[in-house]
């Protein structure tokens, strides 16, 4: 069983020109959702949903990563904080699912068929 991950920037802005609300930053925010999200049983078992104090996006607000071994890693930026997790989850059942990583921009929630900001390849391992 592959083990994925759901990299989310806790420092990300909430909005363009709005830092914080209600005293945390935008991706705290999203972050907190995705825990609830995860506790509640809606993501895959296979997930583990990590913090990271930046993903290099600054000029972006609410960034995350999807990322597992062998699979093509992605990254999506532009999200309203309080009203992502529910698409980020559909997300992560389509990405666990898959056998490369790649889900088509069509086949995407809605919310996550804009705001792609990398597609980065997966590493894989020496061929003999």
């Amino acid at each position: 069983m592959s083990q994925h991950t759901l990299f989310v920037c806790t420092s990300c802005a909430f909005a363009t020109g709005q830092r914080e609300h209600r005293g945390q930053r935008g991706g705290y925010h999203l972050w907190q959702s995705l825990l609830k999200c995860q506790q509640q049983g809606q993501l895959p078992p296979t997930f583990r949903v990590q913090p990271v104090e930046c993903l290099s996006a600054c000029n972006r607000f609410c960034v995350f990563a999807i990322a597992s071994p062998e699979k093509t890693t992605l990254m999506f930026g532009d999200l309203p904080a309080l009203d992502s997790a529910t698409a980020i989850v559909q997300l992560a059942i389509q990405y666990a699912a898959s056998s490369d990583g790649v889900i088509p921009r069509r086949d995407r929630p809605a919310l996550l068929q804009k705001g792609i900001l990398a597609r980065i390849p997966p590493v894989l391992p020496p061929q003999p």
